[in-house]
């Protein structure tokens, strides 16, 4: 190689990674070490990785074609429909009924399952809010993709087996995988298998491929960052009001908390994610239930937050993992993130509920 005479190489000289691992080449490499892996999974996962990507081109054209509008109609959780969530409903509903291998989808657009009957030997149900945080998109703001899979019972497989929305009221805890994409600057894929560590990929737009960037994914045991709307907090909880006052107002030569909120899920999660801290949704007078949707919000962020070493609670302090939604769109308040600041809450909590 030429040098500019001390021994260095020339001046802008790129060097070039050519061992790539794209989730494509990730994917095959875990089915291996599953011996009796159909390659069905591989293949879903196939057809999800090619929403994300369509989802990913839409959203970056969405300003320019007046695609962020209002649609003129309101999902089923009541926000203000967009047209690109009309969209990326669509491209989803397209993907996973030509996947051939997913025989339900619950969808955070649609307010009754979604069942594929031609497809009766399909062994894999997904769930997906396809583009959360949708009424920030006007202010550019990140919006994201949530999904998590979940294997049907054999008994329900085959011709002339009948499914229904009740095979889904499951605990998170039976989810074969789960994961998000955020659509940011690089649209950032995050997936987690049961059981297995969190990868996260960036996609390459001049490959169109999903690269491994962010390989075994870990959470920092405690962070001084919490994100919460704390608009909400004349509708609290006494308890909770007290955890969140401890952060802002800690003891004599204590530093008190930064606070970060986006707004947006998947924004607020990653960002959590990544550099550690806490993020609350907690359920509250105006939302006894909770806002955020367990089947599809609240249990695959909760697989991944504890596949990444952190913690995942519900308002009760319950695992959320381990909640069995009553219907596909129910509701629980969320509390996830580093393990220590988890756990501060639920000693919070339970120091005021004795």
């Amino acid at each position: 190689m030429a040098s500019n005479g001390n021994g260095a190489p020339p001046v802008g000289q790129e060097n070039i990674n050519t061992d790539i691992v794209t989730l494509t080449r990730f994917l095959t490499e875990e089915q291996t070490k599953v011996p009796e892996a159909t390659g069905d999974f591989t293949l879903l996962t196939h057809a999800l990785q090619f929403a994300f990507k369509s989802i990913a081109y839409y959203i970056r054209r969405a300003s320019l074609i007046n695609l962020t509008g209002l649609a003129g109609s309101s999902n089923t959780t009541g926000d203000d429909q967009k047209k690109l969530d009309v969209i990326g409903n669509d491209i989803f509903i397209a993907a996973m009924r030509g996947s051939g291998k997913c025989r339900l989808l619950v969808s955070e657009e649609e307010e009754e399952v979604i069942i594929f009957d031609e497809h009766p030997d399909a062994r894999y149900a997904v769930v997906c809010d396809p583009i959360d945080g949708s009424s920030n998109l006007d202010a550019g703001v990140s919006v994201g993709t949530i999904f998590g899979i979940f294997k049907l019972p054999e008994e329900v497989c085959g011709a002339g087996k009948t499914v229904s929305a009740q095979d889904l009221l499951r605990a998170g805890t039976e989810m074969v995988a789960s994961g998000f994409t955020m659509y940011g600057a690089s649209a950032q894929l995050v997936i987690t298998m049961r059981d297995g560590g969190v990868n996260g990929f960036t996609l390459e737009n001049s490959l169109g491929e999903f690269i491994l960037t962010h390989p075994n994914m870990r959470l920092p045991a405690k962070r001084a960052i919490y994100s919460v709307n704390e608009g909400n907090s004349s509708y609290w909880e006494e308890w909770t009001n007290a955890y969140f006052h401890s952060l802002k107002f800690p003891a004599e030569g204590n530093k008190p908390y930064s606070a970060r909120y986006i707004g947006s899920m998947v924004a607020d999660a990653y960002r959590t994610l990544l550099y550690g801290g806490v993020f609350a949704y907690p359920a509250d007078s105006k939302s006894p239930k909770g806002k955020l949707r367990i089947l599809y919000e609240c249990a695959p962020m909760a697989m991944v937050f504890e596949n990444a070493g952190g913690l995942a609670v519900n308002s009760k302090m319950e695992r959320l993992l381990g909640v069995v939604p009553e219907h596909i769109h129910d509701r629980s308040g969320v509390f996830l993130g580093s393990h220590d600041e988890v756990q501060k809450i639920v000693d919070t909590y339970n120091q005021y509920k004795k």
